[in-house]
C-alpha cells in the first residue's frame, strides 16, 4: 500500500475527529473551577437582592405563591453569568475544545434567554415551547445528537437513523420542563440540579470525559452559590431562566458524555437520578389530563405541596426529597458501574417508589376505590367544562349588554348557578384572581362547597371575561371586589 495514501488517510481521520481531548483534571483544578463559579454566582445573587428593583419580582397570590412579600425571580442570571465566565476561562486555557463545546454554550445561552424574558414578562406556554424546540433544533444542526443507543447489558448497537432528530429534540426539551415543573419550593430545583451536575461529573470521570467533568463541576459551583440564598425562606427564586438553564445544561452535556453518539448509559443514569421530578411530572400530567386542565398550568398539588399538607415543614420536605434524589443518583451510577446489571433493580426501585408515593401522598386515596376516585374527578372535569362554556357565552354578553349594570345582572344570575357567592359572608372564602400586574378581582366561594382547588380552577375561567369588562367599561361588576396590587421592593 502507498505510504503517502496512509499518511493522507490518517490526517483526514484526525481532522474529522478534531483536536484531542484535554487531560483529565485533578482535584485542585476541579476545586478551583467550583470555587470560581460559587464566588461569581454568590456576588451576582447578592447584587440582585440588594438592588431592590421592581423588575422580575414574584408577588404572592394567596393561592400557590404563599411567600410573604415580592421576591426576585432572576436567580438564573447569576448562575448563567458564572457559567459563561467559567467556560470562557476554560476555553482560554485550552481545557475545553471550542469546536466541541461552543455549540453547547451558544444554545444554553439561548434557552436561558427564553426563560429569562418570561421572568421579565410572561411569554405564554406556547411561545416558550416553540423557543425550546427551536433551540433544540439549533443544537441538533450543530452536530450534538443521539445517533445510536448501545445495549447496556453487553454487545450490540441500535442505529436510530432518522429517529435521531425527534429523540434528541425530545430529550433536550423534556429535561428543562421537568426541572421547571418542580421549581415550586425553596431550594428544590436548585438542589436537584446540584445533585444532577455532581452525578454527571462522575459519569464524565467513569467515561474519561474531562470536559464533562469540568463543566459539571463548574455548574455545581454556580448552583451552590445560588442555593445559599434559595434555601427556606428564600430571598431569591430560580425563575424560568434558571430552571431551563439547569435542565438544558444537564440534557446537552449528558449527550457529550457519549462515545460516538451512543449514549444509553449516560441517559439511563440521568433518567434514574431524575426519578422524583419525572414522577412528579407524570402525576401532574395525569391529574391535569383527568381534570381537563392545561398540562402546563400551575397548581399546588406537587409532591412537595403534598408533603407539607402531611405536616412536613419546608425544611423537612426538602431534606426528604434530597434524600430520595441522592439514593436514586447512586442507583443510576450503579447501572453505569455494573454495565447494566443493576438496571432491573433500578426499574423495580422506581416502580415501588411510584406506587408508594401515589398512596402515601394521597394521589390515590384507596386502591380498592381508585375507579370511584377517577369517576369523581371526571365528573368535576365535566362541571368545569360546562362552566367554561358559560364563560365564553358571557364574553359575548359583554358586547351585547348596553351598560355595566345590565351585564352585572346577567353575571350575578350565572354566578349563583355556578355556586359563587355574590358577596362576602361568614360562610364564604375569598378567591383572588390576578387580572394584570396592578389589578385583582376577588370572588367568594362557599367555605364548605367542595375542594378549594376546584374553586380556584373555576375562578381562573373568568380571567378573560373580567379583562373584557375592564376594557369596555373600565370597571368590574358591582359584586366583584376589585383589589389594587402594588409590586414594590422592600426598602
Amino acid at each position: 500500500m502507498d505510504p503517502n495514501f496512509m499518511i493522507d488517510n490518517a490526517s483526514s481521520t484526525a481532522a474529522q475527529m478534531g483536536p484531542p481531548a484535554p487531560a483529565m483534571p485533578l482535584i485542585p483544578e476541579l476545586l478551583g473551577y467550583y470555587l470560581l463559579a460559587l464566588v461569581l454566582s454568590t456576588i451576582g445573587v447578592i447584587y440582585i437582592i440588594r438592588r431592590k428593583s421592581t423588575l422580575g419580582l414574584d408577588a404572592p397570590d394567596g393561592r400557590r405563591k404563599k411567600h410573604e412579600k415580592p421576591i426576585p425571580r432572576l436567580g438564573g442570571l447569576p448562575i448563567f453569568l458564572a457559567m459563561v465566565l467559567g467556560v470562557t476561562v476554560m476555553l482560554y486555557l485550552g481545557r475545553v475544545r471550542d469546536s466541541e463545546y461552543l455549540p453547547l454554550l451558544i444554545c444554553n445561552s439561548l434557552i436561558f434567554s427564553v426563560g429569562f424574558f418570561d421572568d421579565l414578562k410572561a411569554l405564554g406556554a406556547r411561545v416558550k415551547l416553540i423557543g425550546q424546540i427551536g433551540v433544540a433544533l439549533i443544537l441538533y444542526s450543530l452536530g450534538v445528537s443521539v445517533d445510536m443507543l448501545s445495549n447496556p447489558f453487553g454487545e450490540g448497537i441500535l442505529d436510530l437513523g432518522w429517529w435521531s432528530l425527534p429523540f434528541t429534540v425530545f430529550w433536550l426539551v423534556a429535561i428543562p420542563n421537568i426541572i421547571n415543573l418542580i421549581d415550586g419550593m425553596d431550594g428544590l430545583a436548585g438542589g436537584f440540579g446540584l445533585f444532577l451536575c455532581l452525578t454527571l461529573a462522575f459519569v464524565g470521570f467513569v467515561g474519561y470525559h474531562p470536559e464533562v467533568m469540568l463543566l459539571s463541576v463548574l455548574m455545581a459551583g454556580a448552583l451552590t452559590g445560588f442555593l445559599f440564598f434559595n434555601f427556606p425562606p428564600a430571598r431569591i427564586f430560580l425563575g424560568d431562566g434558571g430552571a431551563y438553564l439547569i435542565g438544558f445544561f444537564v440534557a446537552s452535556v449528558s449527550l457529550k458524555s457519549a462515545q460516538k453518539g451512543s449514549v444509553i448509559a449516560a441517559l439511563l443514569v440521568i433518567i434514574i437520578a431524575l426519578g422524583v421530578p419525572i414522577l412528579d411530572t407524570a402525576f401532574a400530567i395525569l391529574r391535569r389530563s383527568i381534570r381537563g386542565l392545561p398540562i402546563f398550568s400551575a397548581d399546588a398539588e406537587h409532591i412537595h405541596h403534598r408533603l407539607i399538607l402531611l405536616g412536613y415543614s419546608k425544611g423537612r420536605a426538602l431534606v426528604a426529597m434530597y434524600s430520595v434524589c441522592l439514593v436514586l443518583s447512586l442507583v443510576g451510577i450503579s447501572i453505569l458501574l455494573t454495565k447494566g446489571v443493576a438496571l432491573p433493580v433500578a426499574g423495580a426501585v422506581l416502580f415501588l417508589l411510584a406506587i408508594g408515593a401515589a398512596r402515601y401522598l394521597g394521589y390515590v386515596r384507596s386502591w380498592s376505590k381508585l375507579r370511584e376516585q377517577i369517576r369523581s374527578a371526571l365528573e368535576r372535569r365535566r362541571r368545569l367544562e360546562h362552566i367554561r362554556i358559560h364563560a365564553r357565552v358571557l364574553e359575548f354578553d359583554v358586547e351585547k349588554c348596553a351598560n355595566l349594570e345590565e351585564f352585572s345582572e346577567v353575571l350575578r344570575h350565572r354566578f349563583r348557578w355556578i355556586g359563587f357567592e355574590t358577596g362576602p359572608s361568614p360562610l364564604s372564602t375569598p378567591v383572588r384572581l390576578r387580572l394584570d400586574t396592578s389589578v385583582e378581582a376577588i370572588l367568594y366561594c362557599p367555605r364548605h362547597g367542595g375542594l378549594e382547588s376546584d374553586w380556584f380552577n373555576r375562578a381562573d375561567v373568568f380571567t378573560s371575561l373580567f379583562r373584557r369588562s375592564l376594557e369596555r367599561w373600565g370597571a368590574l361588576p358591582d359584586f366583584i371586589t376589585p383589589a389594587q396590587t402594588s409590586i414594590v421592593a422592600d426598602s
